[in-house]
């Protein structure tokens, strides 16, 4: 990993030269839940100017990294990563409270997060995410298999957005997958039993005999449902 990133920034910094002010690492890679093989390497780049020419000149340390299998560096100045704070909140309260500076400035030292409109998108994120988990169970084929890796797709970003709820809702913010999974059981008084289970196996812990995939998936979605709610409930009426 250590390598992919020191050469991704060389590539970055022969490139843009002065134009880069920041490499920034975000995601599991900056959280200890990094798994080689499973996850991601997602980078935030800070640049001095974002015309056509600039980012022209990103094109290929960009297409490097793709084609490394990592997703395609965010590109930003700092002007337009202020800017929209309030439309990522989520996304960019997650990279300010977990983050490792690459090159370059740290610019979410000091970076403000509108709280408020923190909690209009966890809202509306999460029952977007359920209302898209049922879609995908409605037109799937009614397969184990198919069952089984709607689960396992779904379940990093349930895991973020239970942590964000819980962040919303005035709690301290889960470390870990795990950890936001617990705190929303807890919550929303839901049974966590379907993503304890679905975490272990797309982390390796556990195997696929045994585990009864369609009461599996009923308990997932139960899950989902009572925590969408008690969000909603919650976030109308002030957090507790």
């Amino acid at each position: 990993m250590e390598a992919l990133l020191t050469e991704l920034t060389e590539r970055l910094k022969n490139a843009a030269g002065a134009n880069l002010k920041s490499v920034v690492l975000y995601g599991s890679a900056a959280t200890g839940e990094f798994q080689s093989g499973h996850s991601d390497l997602n980078v935030l780049c800070i640049i001095a100017s974002s015309g056509s020419d600039e980012l022209e000149e990103l094109h290929d340390p960009c297409e490097w990294w793709v084609r490394k299998g990592h997703p395609t560096p965010r590109i930003f100045t700092l002007d337009e990563l202020h800017r929209s704070a309030d439309i990522f909140s989520i996304e960019l309260l997650d990279i300010k409270e977990r983050h490792r500076v690459v090159f370059g400035d740290d610019v979410f030292a000091n970076f403000e997060i509108p709280l408020h409109l923190h909690r209009l998108q966890v809202e509306r994120e999460l029952r977007i995410a359920w209302l898209r988990l049922r879609e995908a169970i409605l037109l799937a084929p009614p397969k184990k298999k198919t069952h089984l890796d709607i689960m396992t797709a779904s379940i990093s970003s349930f895991c973020v957005l239970f942590r964000h709820a819980i962040i919303g809702a005035g709690l301290p913010p889960p470390a870990s997958k795990r950890d936001a999974i617990e705190a929303m059981a807890k919550f929303a008084g839901a049974d966590p039993s379907a993503f304890r289970s679905i975490l272990d196996l797309k982390e390796g812990k556990g195997g696929k005999s045994g585990l009864d995939v369609e009461a599996t998936l009923h308990a997932y979605l139960e899950f989902v449902q009572v925590a969408a709610n008690e969000v909603d409930r919650t976030f109308e009426g002030g957090t507790r």
